[in-house]
């Protein structure tokens, strides 16, 4: 006090209390202005060239709080600060989460992440991650990269899942050469494909369309079991199927793939790939095969395999604009593709429609034009606006022996979307509206059928990921479709991570689907069934309603090491109800009903998967996969046919070192075994043309080499079925294809038996 009044020269006893007032005040006010402060910083990345980038979009928060931040375009975040914070958590996906402790809150901070594959994915061709699955997503997803397409030479998205246990393949009947893909004992129609995003394969492209994508234009493929996610549509029900195509800034300025069969099929596929401009790059592709040789290796007189050819012609065009925010990619595609299978001795010039012989030819013309256009905002990261849209025309004509089928399908599709959060990171949201357009023409033999089907759609998404142990989707859309009502699709994935390298998952959505009947079952066409649609319902769509299931699913997956080398291993169970079904009823052998039947259907699938790195670039991987798919026909409630119980998957692969010239071998083997297979009744046919009730097992054996001279040139040489396994007879009545038992639908292996290949590629960067 006496020094107060020394200093201020205050003597007052009221002036001097106000005077202590003011110096407390003063005293307190640096506490004051620290409560107050905000901790500036900034977060960076190491890139391949060693530089340090920005890492826009990383995630900070003070632990243990709500409290949160993401950095900007430019790497600069700002957060607030209190005396009681002291660790601050840095994160990003793909890279190693930081803790760091704050103990001069003045000084601006800054870190680099480093980028890390140990907890996002675990590699199960470790090196180039040709496949993995991830420890963080909700939703069970196997990524797949070109690398691992490139496994088997594969010429078309239809013969891309051969080396991966998750998806069944299996030719859809003895003349057509078309592979059928199935996803937790379903077929295709239940499983939503899509290009980018974008649904693709379904209507009229059902049954061929799997062949329309060439495997070198795919940069990579997303196979998500169970229910998808709501932003895509309402219709996935098994699963999703994503292609992610070549990029014109990514890919090589000069790709080319040639292939050669020892069946004489050929293949040819080139990528030319410019850029115009600082934000504009396009990229020319070309796929041509073409298969003009007759084999009847079973002697039954019809050809083991189609003569065909296509052209399929794709300019694809990127834009970049980093800057203000923005990126394109829109796509400009044709593609003629025909068939002609049959009897030897067809000749469609006089033989078309006629019981000359019998024959068929299916001629397909497709034009689509898609696009989609993302924002992102420079300063706000975590928000943007991304616009989806396609629009094709699809027109195939065709007949089989003397039923004719024809279809063209004009489909419109659109989907605009908005991401971003809720005070942190960590609660994400996407939100938008979608609008679909499809219109049928169709004949069917001397029938015709019409129809327009529309739909809005509107969807809303949420994400929570504490960045630890849960991240949880939720998704809900409503739909008003002009012939399947207004409906609600909810959907819910959840991933739990209890300890290190785990994620315990579970999902549980709704699907909703029109079954277009003759697009999606074309088989029957060649055969001697009547075709008995039973449309007691009286629905919208064929006289039939819509198909409505739940889909329902629970995984694990566990990271480890054995014997000091990576390991891992995955069970799932899913199991799909469907409430309502459109069941194609094959058990009377003179014909193939159509019609709903509510509840008692459903599928089950069980399936365990391991992989070890056994010893260095030496990978193998197993898996067993158990079905209970069973239906409840008109008949009884039965298995569905030709649908194995039992599946055993083994792939091992092998890389040599590679040498500084970029020489090296790789080495890939894949087995497969099917257990037996119900066959769809035949007891009222004659006894020659019965079968028995189920088919023998099958055991198939593909292989390929392929040395790699640089990193422009290398070639392979492989086998496919190199243990010649063959189905025999696999028409029934082919010695009288226009009789009344004459089907060729009862396929459950191969039919031309092995097969070798040989190919180069030649890239330049």
């Amino acid at each position: 006090m006496i020094q107060i009044h020394h200093i201020t020269g205050i003597t007052c006893n009221s002036c001097q209390a106000t005077v202590k007032k003011l110096i407390y005040i003063l005293l307190l006010l640096p506490i004051l202005s620290f409560s107050q402060e905000k901790i500036k910083g900034k977060i960076m990345e190491i890139d391949s060239q060693g530089n340090e980038m920005p890492l826009p979009g990383a995630n900070v928060y003070w632990l243990n709080t709500s409290v949160g931040a993401v950095a900007d375009f430019k790497g600069n975040f700002s957060i607030k600060y209190e005396t009681e914070y002291k660790d601050l958590v840095i994160s990003f996906v793909g890279y190693k989460t930081d803790t760091i402790s704050v103990n001069n809150p003045n000084k601006p901070i800054k870190h680099i992440l480093k980028a890390t594959s140990a907890l996002d994915e675990v590699e199960i061709v470790s090196r180039k991650k040709a496949t993995s699955k991830s420890y963080l997503q909700a939703q069970n997803v196997m990524n797949v990269s070109s690398d691992e397409l490139l496994k088997a030479a594969c010429c078309n998205l239809s013969e891309s899942f051969e080396t991966n246990p998750s998806i069944d393949v299996n030719f859809a009947d003895a003349v057509s050469g078309t592979r059928q893909i199935k996803m937790l004992g379903l077929t295709s129609p239940y499983i939503l494909i899509a290009t980018e995003n974008i649904p693709s394969v379904r209507g009229a492209s059902q049954a061929y369309g799997l062949t329309f994508t060439p495997g070198t234009w795919v940069e990579s493929i997303q196979i998500t079991k169970g229910a998808g996610s709501v932003v895509n549509g309402y219709e996935s029900i098994a699963g999703q199927i994503n292609a992610e195509l070549q990029k014109p800034t990514k890919d090589d300025k000069l790709f080319v793939n040639l292939y050669g069969a020892s069946n004489e099929r050929l293949e040819l596929n080139t990528h030319f790939n410019t850029k115009l401009s600082d934000k504009w790059s396009t990229g020319l592709y070309l796929h041509g095969n073409m298969h003009q040789k007759e084999h009847d290796v079973n002697h039954d007189n019809f050809l083991d395999m189609p003569l065909y050819h296509q052209i399929n012609v794709m300019n694809r065009w990127q834009y970049t604009d980093t800057e203000n925010g923005f990126v394109g990619f829109f796509n400009f595609r044709y593609l003629t593709d025909e068939k002609q299978t049959g009897e030897l001795d067809f000749n469609p010039e006089t033989d078309k429609l006629t019981t000359n012989a019998w024959g068929s030819e299916i001629d397909t013309q497709r034009f689509d034009f898609s696009g989609k256009l993302g924002y992102v905002n420079p300063e706000l990261p975590w928000r943007s606006i991304g616009v989806q849209f396609a629009v094709s025309n699809h027109q195939q004509d065709s007949y089989f022996g003397v039923r004719e089928y024809n279809i063209e399908h004009n489909s419109i599709y659109s989907n605009v979307m908005y991401n971003s959060i809720i005070s942190d990171s960590r609660h994400k949201i996407k939100t938008g509206v979608s609008f679909t357009f499809d219109h049928y023409d169709e004949l069917v033999e001397l029938n015709t059928f019409e129809r327009t089907d529309n739909s809005v759609g509107a969807f809303f998404e949420y994400n929570f990921d504490n960045l630890d142990k849960l991240n949880l989707t939720a998704g809900i859309r409503v739909d008003n479709h002009n012939k399947l009502g207004f409906f609600v699709t909810p959907r819910v994935h959840a991933r739990y991570t209890p300890w290190e390298k785990s994620a315990f998952r579970a999902s549980f959505g709704r699907g909703k689907r029109s079954a277009n009947i003759f697009t999606e079952n074309q088989s029957l066409f060649a055969t001697s069934r009547n075709i008995n649609i039973i449309g007691s319902n009286g629905g919208d769509i064929y006289g039939l309603d819509p198909e409505i299931a739940w889909n329902y699913g629970v995984s694990y997956l566990q990271g480890f090491n054995l014997f000091g080398r990576k390991a891992d291993v995955s069970v799932d169970f899913y199991r799909t109800d469907f409430q309502n079904q459109v069941v194609a009823d094959w058990e009377n052998p003179q014909e193939i009903s159509f019609y709903n039947l509510e509840n008692d259907s459903y599928a089950n699938s069980l399936q365990a998967e391991f992989n070890y790195n056994m010893f260095k670039r030496f990978d193998v991987r197993l898996a067993y996969k158990y079905y209970d798919v069973k239906t409840r026909y008109l008949t009884g409630k039965k298995t569905r046919p030709l649908t194995p119980k039992h599946r055993f998957f083994a792939n091992a692969g092998y890389e040599t070192h590679r040498k500084e010239n970029g020489a090296q071998w790789k080495f890939d083997a894949t087995y497969n075994w099917l257990g037996e297979q119900r066959f769809s009744s035949t007891i009222n046919n004659p006894v020659q043309y019965q079968l028995p009730e189920k088919t023998p097992t099958v055991g198939t054996l593909n292989a390929q080499i392929t040395k790699v001279f640089s990193s422009k040139f290398e070639v392979y040489l492989g086998g496919e079925n190199i243990t010649n396994v063959r189905q025999d007879n696999p028409i029934m009545g082919a010695e009288d294809p226009f009789g009344a038992n004459f089907d060729t639908t009862y396929v459950y292996g191969p039919i031309f038996g092995n097969m070798y290949y040989a190919g180069l590629r030649f890239r330049m960067k």
